[in-house]
Parts: structure tokens; sequence; C-alpha cells
């Protein structure tokens, strides 16, 4: 089974679900550092609308310019939100993971066993 990771090195969860993913038997692990290589802001619409999402609800607010952007009040809508992620990744919430069998935000880094 193929499995990408959006990962961020910097965090904690994220690296604890990196090394779920290398520890299990069968998966082989692509790993996209967002920060360096972002998703196009068509294909982060993809993995949230996949994984069930919305994309303010995988927007990363403690940590990043949310607030000052206006991203976080309710009259935000998910057009402006995914174009803020594409031009400022920081905005997007990590790790979000995909495999065959789906998308997830892996907050916490558990939630990735229900895509393995």
């Amino acid at each position: 089974m193929k499995a990408t990771i959006w990962h961020n090195p910097k965090c904690g969860t994220s690296r604890k679900t990196l090394a779920i993913l290398k520890e299990t038997d069968g998966v082989e692990v692509e790993v996209i550092e967002y920060l360096k290589n972002p998703p196009t802001r068509d294909k982060l619409a993809q993995l949230y609308s996949d994984a069930g999402i919305s994309p303010k609800e995988g927007l990363r607010v403690r940590g990043s310019p949310a607030e000052e952007l206006g991203l976080t009040a309710d009259n935000a809508t998910d057009d402006q939100i995914l174009d803020a992620m594409a031009k400022e990744p920081i905005l997007i919430n990590r790790p979000l993971v995909e495999t065959e069998k789906g998308v997830a935000l892996c907050r916490p880094q558990e939630t990735v066993h229900t895509l393995l």
C-alpha cells in the first residue's frame, strides 16, 4: 500500500504519524514536506473533500497568521481559505495522509490507523 504524508518535520504529531507509517509492514511512504513543496489549491480541495472536512477544519490557527488574515471569522469562505493556504502553506494543518482507503487529518496521530 502506498501512503502519502504532507509532513512538517518540526511537528511532533507529524513525526509520530510518519513513524507509524514507516513501522507498518507493507506501506510504501511518500513524504512531502509541504512547507517546501506545497500542494496546489486544487489538490488541497481534493484532500479535504476526500477527508470529509472543510478547508476551515483543515486550517492551522495556532502558530500561523490565520487570525491576522481574517480567516478564523465565520465569514471566511472555503475559497478564501484555500487561496490563502495555497499562498501560505503554514496555514495547512498537518499531517494530512492519503492512502487507497482515503484521506485524513491525522490529529491525533493514531487516526492514521484508519487509513492502513
